[in-house]
């Protein structure tokens, strides 16, 4: 499982996320404070509850990253794991506050208008972490890191809620003050959607869940091996941004241990050349 590499890459999406959230959220409380907009102000202190969640997401990546020992055989790659359920419950609390304070809002309307400032710089932010979450989702994909592509679907709901302050800002500019409640659930809803996807995801990797449709696919790859008359037995699980595969087959008894073993050989290499396997554990059986 060499896969030490990719979680040094998702250690830059890491750090990037943290570095926008830190520069972003210093200027929004500020611009907030100085222009008068409790919804950008929100905005800022959203952006630095983030910070927590890409900071745990750090530290996931950087625990995977530790070699096997004594009481961790197979590595520390589920710390990433770890991770991705953390920053979804951080998620879950954002996402929460945002769609409290809208359906408030609406309850307890408050006529405000606050510098058209506050609206650009929302709309400027929005652009910024959107530029940030396309950067992190790439890279999620090309690495295959879950934890990365929480930090990614994080990134974007911030770029949603500074897209959702700027339309309630400019509203409130134009006499439409429920502009700003409306995007404010709507946004709320959306980030609550995107946390529960990543906290299933998890849960579901950490149970070891396996979508059995891509078991499937590996049963007909490993069937399609020369020698292997039929498959007793496949299963996976995911282990990090690793897949592990625990097979047993069948075969003619009258192989011996070199023709036996070059077909675990065959297994072991279709299997991570078609699927993106980590580790392949091949049990021989006669028939």
């Amino acid at each position: 499982m060499e896969n030490y590499s990719d979680i040094k890459q998702g250690e830059r999406g890491a750090w990037l996320s943290i570095a926008a959230y830190i520069l972003l959220a210093a200027i929004k409380l500020m611009i907030g404070a100085a222009s008068g907009s409790q919804a950008l102000h929100a905005d800022g202190l959203n952006n630095s509850t983030d910070i927590v969640a890409s900071i745990a997401v750090l530290v996931g990546l950087k625990i995977s990253r530790r070699p096997p020992d004594s009481n961790h055989s197979y590595g520390h790659f589920r710390a990433e794991t770890v991770a991705s359920l953390i920053a979804s419950f951080i998620m879950f609390a954002v996402g929460f506050q945002v769609l409290y304070q809208g359906v408030n809002k609406f309850i307890q309307p408050v006529m405000e208008q606050p510098d058209l400032l506050a609206a650009w710089t929302a709309a400027g932010c929005a652009v910024v972490m959107m530029g940030v979450y396309m950067y992190n989702i790439r890279l999620a994909r090309r690495i295959n890191s879950n934890a990365i592509q929480a930090v990614a679907q994080d990134n974007r709901s911030d770029a949603l809620v500074s897209a959702g302050a700027f339309i309630g800002i400019l509203g409130s500019q134009f006499g439409l003050p429920w502009l700003d409640p409306l995007t404010a659930s709507l946004v709320g809803l959306m980030i609550c959607k995107t946390a529960w996807d990543i906290f299933r995801k998890a849960t579901h990797d950490l149970t070891d869940g396996f979508d059995a449709d891509e078991l499937e696919q590996m049963k007909l790859t490993v069937a399609e091996i020369d020698g292997v008359r039929s498959i007793k037995e496949i299963k996976a699980r995911i282990h990090g941004n690793n897949v592990l595969v625990d097979t047993t087959v069948l075969v003619n008894p009258e192989l011996n241990v070199v023709q036996s073993h070059d077909i675990t050989e065959a297994i072991e290499d279709q299997l991570k050349h078609r699927h993106r396997v980590s580790n392949v554990h091949v049990h021989i059986e006669p028939i």
